[in-house]
Formats: C-alpha cells, sequence, structure tokens
C-alpha cells in the first residue's frame, strides 16, 4: 500500500472510530527537537539513565540528577508542540478522543491544548516534582535557584521528604491510578491509534494489544518497524506530523461533504 493511500487509510478510521484512545511515544515528540531514548544518539547513549534506589539511597546520585534536571542536558522540557501534538488536540476539541495515553514526560500534550484531565501520563512529568513521601507538588523554577546558587538538595516544604522530578524512573514503581485509567480507557475504546512509539517497554507497551483482543482497530505510525505491527489493522512508517495532520484535516468539519 502507497504512503497516500496508507494516509487516506488513517483518515477512514480516524472518522468511522466513535471512542478513539491515542497512544503517543517519544517519535511524537523528536520533531520538537526532543530526543528519544534509545536510538544511537538518544538520551540513554549520552548520559546513563539513575535507578530510583540510587536515587533514595545516595545523596550524590540525587545531585545528580538535579544537575541534570537544571542543566536541561536530558533536552525533555522547554520545547514548543509540533503538527503531531496539535493534530492530537484537535480530535480531542472534536469529541473524538477519549484519552490521550502518553509515555512521554515532556508536558506538549498540555501545551498543545489537551486538557489534562484527557491525558493519562504513564511516566510522569519532567516539567514539575514530588515530594515522595507526601506527594506535594513543587515547580522546578522554586527549587532552581537554592540549588545552583547555594548547592541545596530539594526537601518537601510541607514534610521534609525527598523531592524529586514527577517521572518514573528506572526501579520505581509504575503509578496504580494511571495505569488503572488507561486501561479503562483501552477497554472501551473502539479504535486505538499508536502515534511514534517503539513499543517495547512494557507494561505500557501491552495496551495496543489489550485494544486489539477487546474488538478495537488498531492503527500504529511510527518511523520504524515495531513488535505489534503483524496485529495492527493499519500500519504506517512515516513522519507523524504530517501524516497525522494530513488525516485530521481530511476528518475537519470545513472538509466534510455538504448534505444534499
Amino acid at each position: 500500500m502507497s504512503a497516500n493511500a496508507t494516509r487516506t487509510a488513517l483518515s477512514r478510521l480516524i472518522a468511522d472510530a466513535r471512542r478513539l484512545v491515542v497512544f503517543t511515544g517519544a517519535g511524537i515528540s523528536t520533531e520538537s527537537g526532543i530526543p528519544d531514548f534509545r536510538s544511537p544518539g538518544g538520551v540513554w547513549s549520552k548520559m546513563k539513565p539513575i535507578q530510583f534506589q540510587d536515587f533514595v539511597a545516595d545523596p550524590a546520585m540525587r545531585r545528580q540528577a538535579w544537575e541534570r534536571a537544571f542543566s536541561g542536558r536530558a533536552g525533555w522540557v522547554g520545547r514548543e508542540p509540533n503538527a503531531g501534538h496539535h493534530a492530537v488536540a484537535r480530535l480531542v476539541a472534536q469529541g473524538k478522543v477519549t484519552a490521550v495515553i502518553t509515555q512521554n514526560v515532556d508536558n506538549l500534550h498540555q501545551a498543545s491544548g489537551v486538557p489534562s484531565d484527557r491525558i493519562v501520563e504513564l511516566h510522569g512529568n519532567a516539567s514539575y516534582a514530588t515530594c515522595l513521601e507526601c506527594v506535594e507538588r513543587h515547580e522546578l523554577d522554586e527549587l532552581k535557584d537554592s540549588f545552583l546558587k547555594a548547592g541545596e538538595i530539594p526537601y518537601c516544604r510541607r514534610c521534609g521528604g525527598l523531592v524529586k522530578t514527577a517521572t518514573i524512573s528506572f526501579g520505581q514503581q509504575m503509578p496504580a491510578e494511571p495505569m488503572a485509567r488507561a486501561q479503562e480507557a483501552t477497554l472501551a475504546c473502539d479504535a486505538f491509534l499508536v502515534l511514534g512509539s517503539s513499543l517495547v517497554v512494557y507494561p505500557a507497551a501491552g495496551f495496543p494489544l489489550l485494544a486489539k483482543r477487546n474488538g478495537a482497530e488498531l492503527a500504529i505510525v511510527n518511523r520504524e518497524p515495531t513488535d505489534l505491527d503483524e496485529y495492527a489493522d493499519l500500519v504506517l512508517h512515516d513522519e507523524i506530523g504530517p501524516a497525522l495532520s494530513e488525516a485530521v484535516a481530511a476528518n475537519s468539519p470545513t472538509n466534510s461533504p455538504r448534505p444534499s
């Protein structure tokens, strides 16, 4: 099937869906200049991930984690949404999408206009921090000056507990509430659209198959093949921004045929 034909098929799948779930991975954000994790030149090829247990146990590892966060070395924050994010936001605004499940921590779905209550962040969010004890939210700007000027490792203003960026680190338990929300949305959808995920990180990568086995249509848009391509009803190895923008534009009210 040609690229034009697959984009047309994607447009048709979106048009037919009534309860569409969008599932996004690092590939949707690379078009905003955010590196992915595992490819050559990705985040983990440049710096070793800090294990959660090391962050908790070792002040030196906590200091290293905060140096990374405030230096922007990981490149996860401070970018602008791209065409793919805006296309997803348009689908949400049209009432087509019931949930946006994301593996990303870059806050770009929120920045594109998707309401926070429609977003399920499986791996957390790098744009703020939380206390590991009482879950008090801390804005990074509030912590940055004291760390950079005085070298003070952040502690919670409320309970004195350890504060960490609100991301899920290697070795950290997946949060139960987002996982439950993602499963509920997946089981209720009639179409499941994967955008820019390699689908190798579990348990998150299990949601597309769960949707498919529950009777939903499954579409995967990713530049490279994934292990789940064989199970999908539609696969596009394409650039996400242009492909999804075209599909969404074809389904916009201004492009709908007028009634006779």
